[in-house]
């Protein structure tokens, strides 16, 4: 018996959640010398949060590699339960940017579910993008330097890292430009 690509994924996904609940037990089993439901229901969040983004994948891109969302929920899990070690408050931070980024990587699913080739048309602005998003930490008025590192852009309240967005435009614009290079 053979599974299709997409149940091959979503039997991926019951792993890295399996092995997500196991790491949350065996951090908390360390820490408290006993099994929390609360360490396990962050497990099951987690679980439950990329099972809805195979649903929306198994939607809207049902011939997409089965890999690739298990993976990223494993290196997920795996970052996660390692913050978890360290702080459980920073472990909450860093879930919630998870959360965010599944929702995003969902509604871009469902956004250019009809054609995402559209973008090809604007690979250069995403080229030309990237490079300020790299570049705007040496700003002076709004890059900063924390830890060492001058990463960091303080705009109010909030304190991003620009490079990240600037990973995610490179990317893109290099996709359509190997693309129409071949």
């Amino acid at each position: 018996m053979t599974l299709s690509d997409r149940n091959r994924e979503l039997f991926y996904l019951v792993l890295v959640g399996v092995l997500t609940g196991v790491g949350f037990a065996s951090v908390y089993i360390a820490r408290k010398a006993e099994v929390s439901s609360g360490s396990l229901a962050y497990a099951g969040f987690f679980f439950a949060l990329y099972l809805g983004a195979h649903v929306v994948a198994r939607i809207t891109v049902p011939r997409a590699d089965p890999y690739l969302l298990p993976i990223s929920g494993l290196l997920s899990a795996i970052g996660l339960t390692e913050i978890y070690r360290l702080g459980p408050s920073d472990a909450f931070k860093q879930g919630l940017w998870i959360v965010i980024g599944v929702a995003v990587f969902a509604a871009v699913l469902v956004g250019f579910r009809r054609d995402y080739r559209v973008l090809e048309n604007y690979k250069y602005l995403f080229g030309l993008g990237a490079i300020a998003l790299l570049f705007m930490p040496l700003l002076p008025v709004i890059g900063e330097t924390i830890n060492g590192a001058r990463l960091w852009v303080h705009a109010g309240p909030f304190q991003i890292q620009p490079g990240e967005f600037g990973k995610i435009a490179l990317i893109v614009f290099l996709a359509a430009y190997l693309r129409e290079k071949r």
